[in-house]
């Protein structure tokens, strides 16, 4: 089995509870954040690393979060005991990113080489500043490189496992 197969993409997480009738705020990092309900079963996983499964979500939002249902969650008491889980699915569970599109998980570990070929390391992670996306190179130091293409990032090529930048080293 492939390593998307099996690793585990986060989602979301469990933030508090809505009402009294075992409602559930989730954060979710989807988009459009509504998705998140698409991709079940969802691996519940608490800070520990414990895991568990739960299929049958479902939810809508409000506010900056979604209210959800969880099955088989019917108390205030219940939700709170869950409050800080992640919510996490397979790789293998996510649709094919469109053409020029990519999942950030994809990109981590790939080299970054700049164009006159020095090597920044390998990606790290990305992050969203608001006004844009974010490719952190970890190599002799971390490099913080805006995700715009083509002005920045120049290619990305899985076969080779290169992300091409347009950056200077000194950066």
């Amino acid at each position: 089995m492939s390593e998307n197969a099996t690793r585990r993409i986060l989602l979301g997480r469990v933030v508090g509870a809505f009402g009294v009738r075992g409602q559930v705020k989730i954060e979710s990092w989807t988009e459009p954040r509504e998705a998140i309900f698409r991709y079940q079963p969802w691996s519940l996983r608490d800070a520990a690393g414990r895991e568990r499964e739960l299929s049958g979500v479902r939810g809508k939002p409000s506010g900056k979060h979604l209210i959800a249902s969880f099955p088989g969650v019917e108390d205030r008491d219940a939700v709170e005991a869950m409050v800080g889980l992640e919510i996490a699915v397979p790789r293998s569970a996510l649709p094919p990113p469109q053409p020029d599109e990519y999942y950030w998980v994809d990109l981590e570990g790939l080299r970054v080489i700049n164009a006159d070929g020095r090597d920044f390391g390998t990606v790290s992670h990305l992050f969203s500043t608001g006004a844009n996306d974010v490719l952190v190179a970890r190599g002799d130091k971390d490099r913080l490189i805006p995700f715009i293409q083509p002005d920045f990032v120049t290619r990305v090529d899985f076969e080779a496992g290169v992300v091409g930048v347009d950056w200077d080293p000194e950066f």
